[in-house]
């Protein structure tokens, strides 16, 4: 590694870890802040408390990379740009990805990391947070919180190759509305459609209200006569705490089940479920990107970055620019999410923009 490179890499790298300490320090010491009054009245003991935290972090890192990327990127080449050692490395015939190409680089190296802990680590530390959560709560008096506490949009993936969906699952009554299952063969065909407008366990049985039942030939025709029942006793296997600690949430997934759970739904109708979770699918590969594509975003800016008034101009024109590209990526996996955008397009429109906006401006540099 030539000295210059070691040089760049020593401030990006330095600047890159104080942010990221500064982030993470922050979002710690606001969170404790905004919710002291909740730990005091509950009494939290400190070893959960640092279990609950610890298991944030890295979930807080993915979050906070990239501008910390961002960050790195204006102080560095700022910096060098104030000191007129850019025009001199640009005076010795060296052309502006050669001077930034440590920064790209490193920023590379920073994306895969963020995919790599968002895939391994995320899903269980989210898992983590939720149980210490969970934990922290279990001597709250919520009585009167629990009789009004129901989940809607409840979808999960059941015993004998089943798929519940469920618009509405009150806790405390253990009642479900707006049924619809969905038992499938082996190789994943619909065989048997049940709606109902309600079930209601009681007494180790789970009673449906209401429902239609529909079986399917191999050519996914309704066969026979469609049955309709005022009331029926289901052989469910699965109680209300099933329900709950097997409904699936993509955070919870890494990419291969999260692939799986999307194969297991591919023939059960529900198209909009299927397109919100291709989404977040796709969201997974490309929003490791965010680093090096806000790495490319920054470095035209911060190499404008001599006289005062210029640098503080470009410093809040590039924070600018950031800030539109997230807000790019949220639109468009909204209008992803919407069905207005297939998923991949939803899931990588921002990074497009952003890759050849960067490309251009960095190209237009005297």
């Amino acid at each position: 590694m030539r000295i210059l490179d070691r040089y760049i890499l020593k401030s990006v790298l330095g600047i890159f870890l104080a942010c990221l300490f500064t982030f993470i320090s922050l979002y710690i010491i606001i969170d404790i802040i905004s919710h002291l009054e909740d730990m005091l009245k509950l009494q939290i003991n400190l070893g959960i408390l640092s279990q609950y935290y610890l298991s944030y972090l890295p979930i807080i890192f993915v979050q906070v990379a990239p501008f910390s990327c961002l960050l790195a990127t204006l102080y560095t080449f700022g910096k060098l740009n104030r000191n007129n050692e850019i025009i001199a490395m640009r005076s010795s015939g060296l052309s502006v990805f050669q001077i930034s190409k440590t920064v790209i680089i490193f920023g590379l190296v920073v994306s895969l990391l963020v995919f790599l802990v968002n895939e391994r680590i995320v899903p269980r530390a989210l898992v983590s947070t939720e149980k210490t959560k969970e934990e922290m709560e279990a001597d709250r008096k919520k009585t009167g919180q629990k009789e009004q506490e129901a989940i809607n949009n409840l979808s999960i993936y059941g015993l004998k190759n089943r798929l519940f969906f469920v618009n509405k699952f009150t806790v405390a009554t253990n009642t479900m509305e707006g049924i619809v299952i969905l038992e499938h063969d082996k190789q994943q065909n619909v065989i048997k459609k049940i709606v109902a407008n309600k079930g209601v366990y009681k007494d180790g049985l789970w009673r449906f209200y209401k429902s239609i039942t529909y079986n399917f030939d191999e050519n996914n025709q309704v066969k026979n006569e469609v049955q309709y029942l005022e009331e029926e006793t289901m052989d469910i296997a699965e109680t209300p705490t099933e329900f709950l600690t097997q409904r699936q949430h993509p955070d919870f997934m890494n990419i291969t089940q999260l692939n799986n759970y999307i194969w297991k739904l591919s023939n059960s109708g529900a198209t909009t479920v299927i397109r919100n979770l291709k989404v977040d699918l796709y969201q997974r590969f490309t929003f490791p990107l965010t680093s090096i594509i806000i790495i490319l975003l920054g470095i035209p800016f911060s190499l404008r970055m001599r006289k005062r008034a210029t640098g503080l101009s470009s410093l809040g024109l590039s924070i600018m620019v950031g800030f539109l590209y997230y807000v790019l990526n949220a639109v468009s996996i909204a209008l992803g999410k919407a069905g207005m955008l297939t998923p991949f397009l939803a899931a990588s429109l921002s990074h497009i923009t952003g890759l050849f906006a960067s490309l251009y401006v960095i190209n237009t540099l005297p």
